[in-house]
């Protein structure tokens, strides 16, 4: 199981981040201003304090399944079928939340290096729209469609 412990923390000061007016937006888009970079850094931020808190709890909750589970002398077939299904159930929750948990990680990575808002498939903008309403993104709507599609 991954723990959470090396993780570098995404609240620590962030490098020099290029400029806002840099970083890359579609044709017609307003660019960034540092008063959006700083909300939308704001929001990441606040997303990982959230999910390592629900990493640690999950995280937890299988640690109390697992040792519980071990006491089942007298459990009957049911019990234990409920208990492992309450132990997938909270180690799917963890998995997940891992997962977005380095998606928003690596949006703070993309916007320290200046290269937020670039598809990762095309090269191209992925939209302020889009980054604004989904901040992990990292394939412009073209590309992310063509992914859903295989």
């Amino acid at each position: 199981m991954k723990t959470n412990e090396n993780r570098t923390p995404a609240t620590a000061p962030a490098k020099s981040p290029k400029k806002a007016e840099a970083l890359s937006v579609r044709e017609g888009e307003s660019p960034w201003t540092p008063v959006e970079l700083e909300e939308l850094r704001g929001e990441l931020e606040a997303d990982v304090v959230h999910l390592k808190e629900e990493i640690r709890d999950a995280e937890l909750e299988i640690v109390g399944l697992l040792r519980d589970g071990g006491d089942g002398a007298g459990n009957d077939q049911a019990d234990v079928g409920s208990t492992t299904l309450e132990r997938d159930h909270e180690m799917s929750l963890a998995n997940n939340a891992r997962d977005m948990l380095d998606q928003i990680e690596r949006a703070l990575a993309r916007i320290d290096d200046g290269t937020y808002g670039i598809c990762e498939s095309c090269g191209k903008a992925i939209g302020k729209g889009r980054l604004q309403a989904f901040p992990r993104a990292t394939l412009c709507v073209s590309c992310k469609e063509r992914e859903e599609r295989r």
